[in-house]
C-alpha cells in the first residue's frame, strides 16, 4: 500500500477537494486551471446530484459542482475511461446548469441574465483531443471567422493528464504543482521540497493512507479496486482488439504492399484507440509524417 492515496479515484478526489474544511485547497487548484480567465476568492459547495424535472427526466450525479462569490458554477469531474460521445456529455452537463437558472416563475421579470458556467474536466488514461497539442484545452463560444469571444457564459476546461509529462525539476508554476501531485502522489514517499506551499502541504497531509478512518479506508480500497479492473478490462480489450487487427492488416498487406499495410494500421488506430500520435508512431514504427499524411486523407474522404 502506498503512503499517499491516488487522487484521482473518486472517493480521494471528492475527500481532499470536495469537502468544507478543504475550501482553500480546491480554491487554489481551480486558479491554477483557470489561468487567470477569473480569479475565484470563496467558493460555496452545491449538491452534486442533479435531478431532473419530472420522474422520467433522468437525474445527474456530478464529482463536484460548486458556487463562487460572483455566482459562476464549476462542474468538475474526473474522467477515467474513454466513454463515448465524452464532449457532447460534459456540454449536455453543463446547459443542464445553464437551463436550471431560469426561475420557477416571473420568467418576463428575470431577462435572461446568466451567469458564467465552467466545466473542468481532468482526464486520465486516455487522451480526448487527439488531433491537437498539449495537455490543457480551454474552450469558450468564438465566431468561426475571426475567432472573437462571442460569450463568456458557457466555458470548457479539460486537462489531458496522460500528456503532462513534467518531472519534478520542471515544475515552474503552481499548475505545474497541482498536475504533478494529482500524476505522482501515490507513487511518492514524501512532500518535494519544490512544493513546500501551504496548499501543498495540506494535501499531502490529507492523502496520508493512515490517518484515514477505518470506514475510509475500507471506501478508498473499494473504489481502487473498481479502477485496477476497470483499467485491465481495457488494457485486455486494447491489446485483443490491436493485435487482431494487426494481423488483418498484415494478411491483407500481403497482397497490396508494405506501404498499404501501414496505411490500413495508422487507419485502424486512429479510428479505434485514443492513441497519440506518438503513440502509433512507438506501435508501428512508421514517421509522424506518414501519420499526418493519413490523418489529413482522412478527413479529405469525409468531405
Amino acid at each position: 500500500m502506498s503512503k499517499y492515496i491516488d487522487l484521482l479515484v473518486d472517493f480521494s478526489f471528492k475527500k481532499v477537494f470536495g469537502s468544507e474544511p478543504n475550501k482553500n485547497v480546491l480554491i487554489s487548484l481551480l486558479n491554477s486551471i483557470l489561468k487567470g480567465q477569473k480569479t475565484i476568492e470563496s467558493l460555496v459547495f452545491n449538491k452534486n446530484e442533479y435531478v431532473g424535472d419530472h420522474a422520467k427526466a433522468g437525474g445527474v450525479i456530478f464529482d463536484l459542482l460548486c458556487t463562487d462569490q460572483d455566482g459562476s458554477q464549476f462542474l468538475i469531474e474526473v474522467q477515467r475511461s474513454n466513454q463515448k460521445n465524452l464532449k457532447q456529455r460534459m456540454l449536455y452537463y453543463a446547459c443542464k446548469l445553464m437551463a436550471d437558472q431560469a426561475p420557477k416563475g416571473k420568467r418576463d421579470q428575470w431577462n435572461y441574465l446568466l451567469t458564467e458556467i465552467y466545466t473542468i474536466v481532468f482526464v486520465d488514461g486516455f487522451v480526448v483531443f487527439n488531433n491537437r497539442l498539449g495537455f490543457y484545452h480551454s474552450i469558450s463560444l468564438r465566431h468561426n471567422d475571426d475567432d472573437e469571444l462571442f460569450d463568456t457564459k458557457l466555458n470548457f476546461i479539460y486537462v489531458e493528464l496522460d500528456r503532462y509529462q513534467k518531472n519534478i525539476n520542471e515544475i515552474k508554476t503552481d499548475l505545474d504543482g497541482w498536475l504533478y501531485i494529482l500524476k505522482n502522489i501515490s507513487k511518492l514517499n514524501d512532500l518535494p521540497d519544490s512544493l513546500r506551499k501551504l496548499e501543498f502541504e495540506k494535501v499531502f497531509d490529507l492523502a496520508e493512507f493512515t490517518k484515514l478512518t477505518k470506514k475510509e479506508q475500507q471506501m478508498y480500497d473499494s473504489d481502487l479496486k473498481r479502477k485496477w479492473d476497470a483499467q485491465n478490462i481495457i488494457d485486455f480489450a486494447m491489446e485483443e482488439g490491436l493485435q487482431k487487427g494487426l494481423e488483418e492488416g498484415r494478411q491483407k498487406g500481403r497482397q497490396e504492399g508494405y506501404a498499404e499495410l501501414n496505411e490500413k494500421n495508422v487507419r485502424h488506430l486512429i479510428l479505434n484507440f485514443s492513441f497519440s500520435d506518438k503513440e502509433i508512431e512507438a506501435i508501428l514504427t512508421v514517421s509522424l509524417d506518414f501519420i499526418t499524411y493519413v490523418r489529413e486523407k482522412m478527413k479529405t474522404e469525409k468531405k
